[in-house]
């Protein structure tokens, strides 16, 4: 008979490795199982870095709720623990008139969510701080902020590892079966192997649907379909001419193209959303005009041949352009009936931010 193991978080991304964390300090036998050689090889690496304030989301959502708690949360966890982080700033611009209703939304969606550091500026105000930004009015974010994803990650896994669980690399679940008794996984890899679990988390990112449809016995019907919004990022050489992140008013998809800054003080601006049939990292270089009339709407002096290629980023959606708020999906027994078993799907911006929060919700739903 196979042994019944205790619990098992499926992908390696920053929440699938802050849940395992927040299990194992818990107290619970945790197992990771990620299917690349590495942790964090998608979206978690491949986005802003941005620590968003939680001004954006409805109020009472999952994303508002968690974002803003995540925020806070995140920057005692990188403060206690030498994980680079900074909370830069950032503001959001109007440049045109009719643009300005949308930073009213946003002004009382903020204060709506607890953010009550959101001021508003004027294009002088927004001139002093930011030479380069040309605009009609503007909203400051100050906590807004940058973090090291890469160093949040590792210290997630440390920590993990240090609290008793097994994270587990090039072992990608390739199916597995569920009952009223137990889930059981099939772990690929160099030494496949079929394990039995009381819990599971799908933490997969845009592979949790595909994941969950492997799953016999789940019901199909609760497993969303998944969709991809391709990120293009471009970056910009020379001396930086933005101290903190510049956003434009949201546009379908994302938030906009925006001034992404490390946190050493490159720039690069991004991300665009076009939307494909899977995850795809080639870089489309015919973006670029799109990214230079993006740009000088808020950024006019942008001079021609300074962008070039940087990455791409692939955001799990569950919905495609112009579907309108989407929030995050935390779908337990309540909905497909097995016990023990909790599908995270769209699991997009801000889930770096709420990584940590999500983590503690996910906790508190298992338990």
């Amino acid at each position: 008979m196979t042994e019944k193991l205790d619990c098992a978080v499926i992908g390696g991304g920053v929440v699938g490795l802050a849940i395992t964390r927040r299990l194992a300090l818990q107290g619970r036998q945790v197992v990771l199982f990620e299917g690349e050689k590495a942790t964090g090889l998608h979206t978690s690496s491949r986005n802003s870095e941005v620590m968003h304030a939680g001004i954006h989301y409805p109020t009472g959502s999952l994303k508002a709720r968690l974002c803003v708690q995540g925020r806070r949360m995140m920057a005692e966890c990188c403060q206690a623990r030498g994980v680079d982080w900074k909370p830069i700033g950032k503001i959001v611009v109007a440049v045109e008139e009719r643009e300005i209703e949308y930073l009213e939304h946003i002004a009382a969606q903020a204060l709506a969510n607890g953010v009550d550091d959101v001021r508003w500026l004027s294009p002088a105000e927004v001139r002093e701080l930011e030479p380069a930004v040309v605009c009609k009015r503007a909203l400051a974010s100050p906590s807004t902020g940058l973090v090291d994803s890469h160093g949040l990650m590792r210290s997630l896994a440390a920590d993990a590892r240090a609290a008793g669980a097994d994270i587990v690399r090039a072992s990608p679940v390739l199916g597995g079966a569920v009952s009223s008794e137990a889930i059981e996984l099939d772990i690929g890899g160099s030494d496949p192997s079929r394990f039995q679990f009381r819990t599971v988390v799908n933490a997969a990112g845009f592979s949790a649907p595909s994941v969950a449809r492997t799953l016999e016995g789940l019901d199909p019907k609760t497993i969303p379909r998944p969709f991809f919004a391709k990120g293009h990022y471009f970056v910009m050489a020379g001396p930086p001419p933005f101290r903190r992140l510049v956003y434009p008013v949201p546009a379908s998809g994302g938030l906009g193209i925006h001034v992404a800054l490390d946190l050493a003080g490159a720039v690069r601006f991004g991300p665009d959303a076009t939307w494909v049939d899977s995850p795809d990292y080639r870089f489309d270089e015919s973006r670029i005009d799109f990214f230079y009339r993006a740009i000088r709407r808020y950024y006019p002096g942008l001079r021609d041949g300074a962008l070039s290629p940087g990455f791409v980023g692939v955001r799990p959606k569950l919905a495609a352009a112009d579907a309108g708020f989407i929030d995050f999906v935390l779908q337990g027994s309540d909905v497909h009936h097995v016990p023990g078993l909790l599908n995270l799907y769209g699991i997009d911006s801000p889930g770096l931010t709420s990584s940590l929060a999500l983590a503690d919700e996910v906790a508190r739903r298992l338990s």
